[in-house]
C-alpha cells in the first residue's frame, strides 16, 4: 500500500476493526468537542478573563491541527477513484460539501493575515462553528439526515414556497385589518411578517397581537393553518428516514401489502 493510500484510509471514516483509523477519528472528534466547549466558555467573561492566553493558544493549536488534516485530505484524495487526477480530481474534492466545511473551519487562521478590519474579524469568529459541522463526516445519523434532506429537497422546497406564500398573505391581511387601530405595531407589511412568523409557528410571543374582531378571526385561522403546514415537513422527513433505513439494510417491501420484494 502506498503512503498516499495509507493516509487516505487513516483519514476516512473508519471501518470495523480498523484500529488506527478509529483512533484518528476519535482524536478529531475529541478536538471538535473541545473546540465547542472552549468557544462556549470563552463567552463567559469571568472565565475568559482568567485564562485568555490558554484560550488563544488552544485556538492556534486547533487551527494548525485542522489545517494539517485538510492538507492531508487534499493531498490523499486522489487515492479515491472519484477524485482521480492531480488537478481536476482535487478540484472536485475541494467543492464537495464536507471539504467546504473543512475549509471554512480553518479560515480564521488565514484571514487575519490579509489585514482585514477588526470589526469584520468578529464575524469571522462565527466560522468556528463550522468545526461542529465536521461531525457530519463521522456520524452515521447526521449523514443519514443529510441524505434524507437531499432526497426530499424538491418536496421541501415546495413546502417552503407554500409557507412563504401563506406568510405574505397572512401579513397583508393583518396589516390592512389592524393598521388603523395599531399603526405603531402593524406599521407595514414587512413588519407584520414578524407577527406572521410567530403565529404560524404557534410560538405567540405576545409582543403585539390583533385587537379587532376581524384581526382575531384571521389570527385564529392562521394559527390553525400553521399547525397543519409545519406538520408536513415533519411527516415528509419521517417517511424519508424510513426509506433510507430500508435502503441501507437492503430491505424493500411493497408499500401496499408490506410483503418483501425480491430482486
Amino acid at each position: 500500500m502506498s503512503l498516499k493510500q495509507h493516509v487516505h484510509d487513516l483519514l476516512a471514516v473508519s471501518a470495523d476493526g480498523d484500529f488506527h483509523s478509529r483512533a484518528v477519528d476519535l482524536g478529531i472528534l475529541g478536538l471538535i468537542f473541545l473546540n465547542v466547549v472552549a468557544l462556549t466558555l470563552e463567552t463567559v467573561a469571568p472565565i475568559h478573563a482568567l485564562y485568555p492566553a490558554a484560550f488563544a493558544w488552544f485556538e492556534r493549536i486547533s487551527l494548525i491541527i485542522f489545517t494539517i488534516e485538510y492538507v492531508l485530505r487534499l493531498w490523499s484524495c486522489t487515492a479515491d477513484a472519484r477524485y482521480r487526477g492531480p488537478v481536476l480530481g482535487r478540484l472536485r474534492f475541494v467543492f464537495t460539501p464536507l471539504a467546504i466545511i473543512d475549509l471554512l473551519a480553518i479560515l480564521p487562521l488565514f484571514l487575519p493575515l490579509l489585514g482585514l478590519d477588526l470589526r469584520f474579524m468578529r464575524i469571522v469568529r462565527l466560522l468556528r462553528f463550522f468545526r461542529l459541522a465536521k461531525l457530519f463526516r463521522y456520524s452515521r445519523a447526521l449523514r443519514l439526515l443529510g441524505r434524507v434532506v437531499l432526497g426530499k429537497r424538491e418536496e421541501l422546497a415546495s413546502i417552503c414556497i407554500v409557507l412563504i406564500t401563506l406568510l405574505v398573505i397572512a401579513a397583508s391581511l393583518m396589516y390592512f385589518v389592524e393598521h388603523d387601530d395599531q399603526p405603531d405595531k402593524f406599521s407595514s407589511i414587512p413588519q407584520t411578517m414578524w407577527w406572521g412568523v410567530i403565529t404560524l409557528t404557534t410560538v405567540g410571543y405576545g409582543d403585539y397581537y390583533p385587537v379587532t374582531g376581524a384581526g382575531k378571526f384571521i389570527a385564529a385561522c392562521i394559527a390553525v393553518l400553521g399547525i397543519g403546514m409545519f406538520a408536513l415537513p415533519a411527516g415528509l422527513l419521517g417517511a424519508g428516514f424510513v426509506d433510507e433505513l430500508q435502503k441501507s439494510r437492503g430491505d424493500r417491501h411493497c408499500p401496499h401489502c408490506g410483503e418483501r420484494l425480491e430482486d
